[in-house]
């Protein structure tokens, strides 16, 4: 993966073009110069969606076109709305010319665009941040990203006729105050989630969610978590465009403390090309 500031993300590309399509929002860990800590960066690293596109990355020999971000999520958050800040983080007035703030419960939780909390009580940023600094991550990584996110889903769309896209992320093993479930709320292997049968068929979305269980996982449906901002924009079931979030437990393959991989990483990323092999056969043109 590259960690040139200047190239935001990664494309891997499978060796046959299919309908499948990943993206890896929150494992980038490349950290700008002009990124000032406010916390140390092993703290900051606990944020992470850490290896996420590491276990993907075998997939890809099996069809699946592969998305990542190579900035990491307390920089800028591109699985949220531009508007969706705290305006506590700003030093400065919001500017009318970038639209009206709305901040969600997210922000509200300290998990906005500008994310403010790594983990309750370890703040993310060193600092309000001025608008100019906002707007040079929006305008360096988040928009590329979502630009080259789109024209993926574009071209797939043009040459297969139908996109089955996955949004990957990680997520904590148990709940803290920061989360949708709360503290100590004990989290299964998987979470897929389709915003409650609007971004994908219900038939793909069962096709990922019974594929996972007969590898033996675990796996709840729109709880905690029901799709965030990238399957929100993306899905769109009547064009044949289907977007799914799938969270997987770091429990799986991570030491969430040390932020290392534990032996179950290789197995994991075995299991996962399993599943691509699935939805790339349940893709293919008849």
């Amino acid at each position: 993966m590259s960690l040139d500031r200047n190239v935001p993300f990664a494309v891997h590309r499978p060796p046959q073009p299919t309908a499948v399509l990943y993206d890896s929002p929150h494992s980038g860990r490349y950290y700008p110069p002009d990124f000032k800590l406010g916390a140390p960066l092993s703290d900051l690293r606990r944020g992470e969606d850490a290896y996420v596109d590491e276990l993907l990355l075998p997939s890809v020999e099996d069809g699946a076109m592969l998305l990542v971000n190579n900035y990491p999520r307390c920089y800028i958050d591109v699985n949220r709305a531009e508007s969706d800040i705290d305006e506590s983080q700003l030093a400065e007035p919001w500017s009318s010319e970038l639209g009206q703030l709305a901040p969600t419960e997210k922000s509200k939780r300290g998990l906005g665009l500008i994310r403010r909390y790594v983990v309750p009580g370890i703040e993310a940023q060193a600092g309000p941040l001025r608008v100019f600094e906002v707007r040079a991550r929006l305008d360096g990584v988040y928009h590329p990203y979502h630009i080259a996110l789109a024209d993926l889903v574009r071209r797939m769309h043009d040459a297969e006729g139908v996109v089955l896209h996955v949004d990957w992320h990680s997520m904590k093993s148990v709940g803290n105050a920061m989360t949708p479930d709360g503290p100590g709320a004990r989290r299964s292997d998987f979470v897929v989630s389709d915003v409650h049968g609007r971004s994908a068929d219900p038939q793909l979305t069962e096709l990922v969610v019974e594929s996972l269980r007969a590898l033996g996982y675990t796996v709840s449906v729109n709880d905690p978590y029901a799709g965030g901002t990238i399957v929100q924009r993306t899905g769109a079931p009547p064009q044949g465009v289907h977007s799914i979030q799938v969270e997987i437990n770091r429990a799986l393959y991570l030491d969430e403390i040390k932020v290392e991989k534990t032996d179950g990483f290789a197995p994991l990323a075995n299991n996962l090309r399993e599943l691509t092999r699935r939805l790339v056969a349940a893709t293919l043109k008849p």
